[in-house]
């Protein structure tokens, strides 16, 4: 049986890692203290020239909630086009309702101006009222994937609902358990749920390398990069484990 491995990328070094590493695709996000908004038109550019794996940008204007006015929705239909312009595989949306149900229509609006890319439904979907019909609606928009932590901070914590979604998924669309995913705990999440795509963003704090640092200013400046020995370590962990079941 074969697996995927997406990896978050937060900047163009995280890529280049990702890439070397083994990932199979890439979300590229800005911003991970907002859990990620749209990346810059030039880091995409440069990701897109620099790597020949998936890569799929996200595209969220703002942190903060799932619920968008009509300008933030313009902005993301521009954003998707450049996106396709670019080469991108894909891009990785969410919209929802104020009641948390989710927003088919204008989803299925930026479904319909992606193509012929992929769109992933992120993690909005884990604000959902309630999961199982907004894995219904989301399919019926045309997504290919969901990336879900089962409706808690992280999945580990999550196996018997992204269990039940995998199921009621039936090969319709894909359930990609993400956040907290990690070489530690890999294997358990793909034991236990039966995904066969999985999201992490193998992160690590990289010191400065500043020589100078205003001690006034009382801030780090470490960079959270994609580490190159977590992505290998979860593949592996992957590849035994589907190489096994596959027997």
């Amino acid at each position: 049986m074969s697996f995927a491995l997406e990896i978050c990328c937060y900047n163009f070094q995280s890529a280049l890692i990702a890439a070397e590493a083994g990932a199979d695709r890439i979300e590229l996000c800005a911003d991970a203290g907002e859990g990620g908004t749209t990346p810059g038109i030039g880091t995409i550019q440069q990701v897109r020239r620099s790597v020949d794996i998936e890569l799929y940008p996200i595209i969220r204007p703002r942190g903060g909630d799932f619920l968008y006015t009509a300008d933030e929705f313009a902005i993301m239909r521009t954003d998707i086009q450049l996106c396709k312009e670019l080469g991108c595989d894909g891009v990785v949306i969410g919209m929802l309702n104020a009641d948390g149900s989710i927003d088919k229509d204008r989803c299925a609006q930026l479904v319909e101006l992606a193509y012929p890319m992929g769109v992933t439904f992120h993690r909005a979907f884990d604000r959902a009222a309630n999961p199982f019909e907004a894995l219904e609606d989301i399919i019926s928009i045309g997504c290919e994937r969901i990336l879900s932590s089962g409706q808690k901070p992280v999945a580990n914590d999550a196996l018997p609902l992204l269990n039940e979604l995998v199921r009621q998924a039936n090969d319709r669309i894909i359930i990609m358990p993400g956040s907290g995913v990690r070489s530690a705990n890999i294997r358990t999440i793909a034991e236990a749920t039966g995904a066969t795509e999985f999201h992490s963003s193998a992160s690590m704090q990289l010191p400065s390398q500043m020589q100078f640092t205003n001690e006034q200013m009382q801030e780090k400046l470490d960079l959270q990069l994609a580490s190159r020995d977590e992505i290998l370590a979860m593949r592996s962990a992957l590849n035994h484990f589907f190489s096994n079941r596959a027997v």
